[in-house]
């Protein structure tokens, strides 16, 4: 398990995280695939919620909404896009308005010979008010996002790893 984000010249950031699961590819398709799970993988103190778009249907075009509170008294409303999907391999989702400047998650699954499926999250963002961006990132966004999804890895192994 590991999370780790870089800075790149022109204000992009990523963020990959990767593990390996002792489980079918499969089995983690069909849960990754319903936005429903989300809830599970996001710490409470986020306070994730979707508004709209958490039935099960999966598709290029699926647009979800949620509120989310990634600090104390801040709620932020998020909207993003399934792009593109490749049934049991990874699907990416884009925002279309929210927090960041620019968000794209792809979402990846290795099947491997011994049982076991790699998955491995990569995020390209971008953030607003450049140099006041550059500085919020330094402070808490970075870290937060790190807990966030060293989180997120945690509840995977509880689910899958038992």
């Amino acid at each position: 398990m590991s999370v780790d984000i870089f800075r790149h010249s022109g204000g992009l950031y990523t963020l990959y995280a990767n593990q390996t699961v002792n489980k079918e590819i499969s089995l983690l398709w069909d849960f990754f695939r319903k936005p429903s799970n989300l809830n599970k993988l996001t710490p409470e103190d986020v306070n994730f919620k979707i508004q709209s778009g958490a039935s099960d249907d999966f598709y290029e075009g699926k647009i979800i909404s949620y509120k989310i509170n990634p600090f104390k008294f801040v709620a932020l409303n998020w909207i993003t896009e399934i792009s593109q999907v490749k049934e049991g391999s990874y699907f990416i989702d884009n925002q279309i308005s929210g927090p960041y400047k620019m968000w794209h998650h792809e979402h990846h699954f290795k099947s491997n010979d011994n049982g076991t499926t790699d998955v491995v999250d990569k995020v390209t963002y971008k953030l607003p008010f450049y140099i006041l961006g550059r500085l919020m990132h330094k402070i808490f966004i970075k870290s937060k996002l790190e807990d966030i999804f060293m989180f997120r890895q945690k509840k995977i192994n509880e689910l899958f790893n038992k």
